[in-house]
């Protein structure tokens, strides 16, 4: 594994946003400039048995959180993950009936040097899903034509969709995101799937979240056009919803109406789950010791808030390496996970984004960042396998 640079098409930019790449939040640099959030003047290289080990560590982290989802409805034990207590039965009988799962992201530290070391599971609402499923393939496929690239995150999209098509309720399924983001990513997020789903055969519609109607009469979802909503894919966190007035006729409404990503998966997203694995697979070589509520024996650590999101409220306590970031998450606890802190190549340290569809490892998107947390200045950056 390593950084390279090259040469930047001329028209990137008039390619990325041909390819629906068009939010414009920028990153940064070192040194506190605006960065291109997706930059191709540098990449990361990788060998295929790196790849090929990558891709095992992520098939089996997936496999050993759905045994740690088993184990936590079977004891119960939605508490320290801060989930209400009326929605605990909800999510057993979610995970009992096994409501279909599409997608997920492991934030991953990986230097090549040794097992992928697990960071977090973004199980719920993940992002940055075009970049690495389209607009790094179009980069490779232009500027390195006679190498490879992790990336078959398109192809197993379309397939899970096509799997899960008979599981649905209806064949008309929603795509739903959050007209409050500013950056416009959840809407480019939602919009790809859309057409993933579009692919493989389904009847789509979009709508912002905000848009979702209630018939009081029907007791039902319906859309701007009145009609039922019966599939839903929501680029909304559960976490949110629940806390909401309309989160609970959504809860009750399953599984008449089916949520994708699926109730059950509250508990893959919550970083609570580190520490369930730590108690279930003590040193297992892709995990890190991570404790609930206290550090335990770790005497350098990263304090996370269980239901954080983009790097805020994070806090590193080790010599020269402090650091704490701001934001709002907190209240419902934190989970102390040993600091590992990820491998830096020219100043930048990058977090590897290993995807998962259905149950299958499907590729590998890089966030990389001049800071120890990975924020919402990282940017993105592609990759490719030489040939």
């Amino acid at each position: 594994m390593r950084r390279d640079r090259s040469e930047p098409r001329p028209d990137w930019r008039k390619k990325i946003e041909a390819q629906g790449l068009v939010f414009g939040t920028p990153a940064r640099y070192g040194g506190g400039g605006s960065r291109p959030y997706w930059d191709e003047s540098v990449h990361y290289v990788f060998e295929m048995d790196e790849i090929l080990s990558l891709e095992a560590d992520v098939e089996l982290l997936h496999s050993m959180c759905l045994e740690a989802v088993d184990n936590i409805v079977l004891t119960e034990r939605y508490r320290d993950f801060g989930i209400p207590e009326w929605v605990w039965p909800h999510i057993a009988e979610s995970w009992k009936r096994r409501d279909p799962h599409v997608y997920g992201r492991f934030d991953l530290r990986f230097d090549g040097s040794g097992p992928a070391r697990l960071l977090e599971y973004n199980a719920d609402t993940p992002t940055s899903l075009l970049e690495a499923a389209v607009v790094q393939w179009y980069w490779k496929t232009e500027v390195f034509p006679d190498d490879d690239q992790w990336n078959s995150v398109h192809e197993k999209l379309v397939e899970r969709w096509t799997e899960i098509a008979e599981t649905l309720p209806s064949s008309e399924a929603h795509f739903t995101w959050s007209g409050a983001d500013p950056s416009g990513e959840d809407h480019i997020t939602t919009a790809y799937l859309q057409e993933t789903a579009a692919e493989a055969g389904l009847n789509t519609i979009g709508l912002a979240i905000e848009e979702v109607g209630w018939d009081e009469v029907l007791n039902r979802f319906v859309d701007l056009a009145e009609s039922p909503m019966r599939t839903v894919m929501k680029l909304y966190p559960w976490e949110w919803m629940v806390g909401e007035e309309f989160g609970k006729r959504v809860v009750e409404s399953i599984p008449s109406t089916l949520w994708v990503e699926p109730l059950w998966k509250m508990l893959l997203s919550n970083k609570a789950i580190l520490a369930v694995l730590w108690e279930m697979y003590p040193g297992h070589p892709n995990l890190l010791p991570a404790f609930l509520n206290e550090p335990g024996l770790l005497t350098e650590y990263v304090r996370k808030p269980i239901l954080g999101r983009e790097g805020a409220n994070i806090q590193i306590v080790a010599p020269g390496y402090e650091t704490q970031t701001s934001g709002v998450y907190g209240a419902e606890g934190y989970v102390y996970q040993a600091f590992d802190p990820l491998p830096e190549f020219d100043g930048y340290r990058p977090a590897l984004g290993a995807w998962v569809v259905g149950d299958s490892a499907a590729g590998l998107g890089i966030r990389e960042t001049a800071g120890l947390v990975t924020d919402d200045g990282a940017a993105f950056v592609p990759h490719r396998i030489p040939q």
